[in-house]
């Protein structure tokens, strides 16, 4: 007999149930952050580059949807999973083009840095909250080697007017920067300037790992990056500087791309929260995706991790066997939710510190968080770069808005696999990066 389902669809929201410890193992699609940094460089290259496991996420579909009108053929097989890109040669087809990238931050500011290298007339604009989102460093920066670039509206704000002209090159200074993917677009930009480029980055920077996974990336397309840190400090941290010599091209790649590790932390959850053990195939410890190293947070928590051949695999405590931490999470933005969620089960508070950029994501994240975490019962204290999280004695059954973001929705789903009486709206959001969250939840056992 069919078991009952973990996430019921109701229209376009879903009842989650809580039927005990989620157990069994998932196969999750290519790493999204992975995928459109590939795309980006394989567009740019010499030859034809292929894409085995790439993520067919919204986000996805946005990125190659705008190097289309580019004039960059993207071919799509096995449902999305396997791409074929035919290289520019670091020379765009397209003269004039308008981009839409909806709500894909990653596109718009990868395909602005793209635009730069053209010669003719970009348009690029997005949702309304893309237009909320700021991307005036990037686009100084832009400006400094050699871009013309203006805004449509807003100063710093989408849409954007790009003229390429081509980047002569040079050197550019980034502070506190709020987003890598600032320094990402660049860096993947910089091989098709004029001269070397040179970005300092003075300060912090967001999401540092995924620095090292753009540079990865990029040195596997055959392009080599210089890095130097301040002292004691890693390549890609605080106070970095990078330069690109010039000129160099990326090669076309056959190139295999590793699971979403930021997909796997709801399924790592799953098992924390339940009393589960839930392994995730395909990542492992020395994964590119700074995301994995969730899995020793959850540790702390009180969570056994096993690293086998196959994948990583975690199993959740005994109920009650949770318990807070205080964590920086600056280098794992995307897991905040993941981890607020597994928090209202734990024992004493977790706080979660350095994450401002959160505020400026599909929503303020960390309002978002406030709101639906108090619905379930927690008591949240929220600072100017991250939130307290005081569980309740039993998180009680609520309807909770997604806030229109994809990570609201996964997270909160967790929720809902240790306490009953949880409904997600508009749940469909996870199509951004994840469309096929909930099949594979109900496809784990217990």
């Amino acid at each position: 007999m069919a078991h009952s389902p973990r996430a019921e669809p109701l229209g376009g929201d879903v009842r989650m149930h809580a039927l005990g410890p989620v157990c069994g193992a998932v196969r999750l699609p290519g790493s999204k952050s992975l995928t459109n940094r590939l795309l980006m460089c394989a567009a740019l290259a010499d030859g034809r580059s292929l894409l085995h496991g790439a993520a067919a996420a919204d986000d996805v579909r946005r990125m190659i949807a705008g190097l289309r009108r580019l004039g960059v053929s993207v071919s799509a097989e096995a449902g999305g999973s396997r791409l074929s890109i035919d290289g520019c040669r670091g020379q765009l087809p397209a003269t004039e083009a308008d981009l839409d990238v909806g709500h894909a931050g990653t596109a718009m500011r990868f395909l602005t840095a793209l635009c730069s290298l053209g010669h003719g007339a970009y348009r690029i604009d997005g949702s309304a909250r893309m237009r909320e989102r700021p991307i005036g460093g990037l686009v100084d920066a832009l400006r400094t080697l050699g871009a013309v670039i203006g805004y449509e509206g807003r100063e710093g704000l989408p849409p954007l007017l790009v003229r390429g002209g081509g980047l002569r090159g040079g050197s550019v200074s980034l502070s506190d920067v709020v987003s890598s993917q600032f320094v990402s677009a660049l860096l993947m930009a910089a091989p098709y300037a004029a001269g070397d480029v040179l970005i300092e980055i003075r300060g912090r920077v967001s999401s540092a790992p995924y620095l090292a996974m753009t540079l990865d990336v990029m040195r596997r397309m055959g392009v080599e990056t210089l890095s130097e840190a301040s002292a004691g400090g890693p390549p890609t941290g605080a106070d970095a500087r990078f330069i690109v010599p010039a000129p160099q091209r990326y090669h076309a790649a056959s190139i295999a791309i590793e699971p979403d590790a930021s997909g796997a932390s709801y399924f790592w959850a799953a098992a924390a929260v339940s009393g589960g053990r839930v392994l995730v195939h395909g990542l492992h410890d020395t994964s590119v995706q700074g995301d994995v190293r969730f899995v020793h947070v959850l540790e702390q928590m009180g969570c056994r991790i096993e690293h086998q051949p196959e994948g990583i695999a975690v199993q959740g405590p005994e109920p009650g066997g949770l318990r807070g931490v205080d964590i920086d999470l600056n280098a794992m933005p995307d897991v905040v939710q993941t981890l607020a969620v597994v928090a209202l089960f734990a024992r004493g508070p977790t706080t979660i510190r350095n994450v401002a950029n959160l505020r400026v994501k599909e929503t303020d994240r960390l309002v978002a968080l406030e709101r639906e975490l108090a619905r379930l019962g927690a008591e949240i204290t929220l600072g100017p770069d991250g939130l307290s999280i005081r569980p309740p004695a039993t998180p009680r059954a609520a309807t909770l808005d997604t806030h229109d973001d994809h990570r609201m929705a996964m997270s909160l789903a967790v929720a809902g696999l240790a306490c009953e009486g949880v409904v997600i709206r508009d749940a469909g959001v996870v199509s951004k990066s994840l469309p096929e969250f909930f099949s594979l939840l109900n496809g784990l056992g217990r």
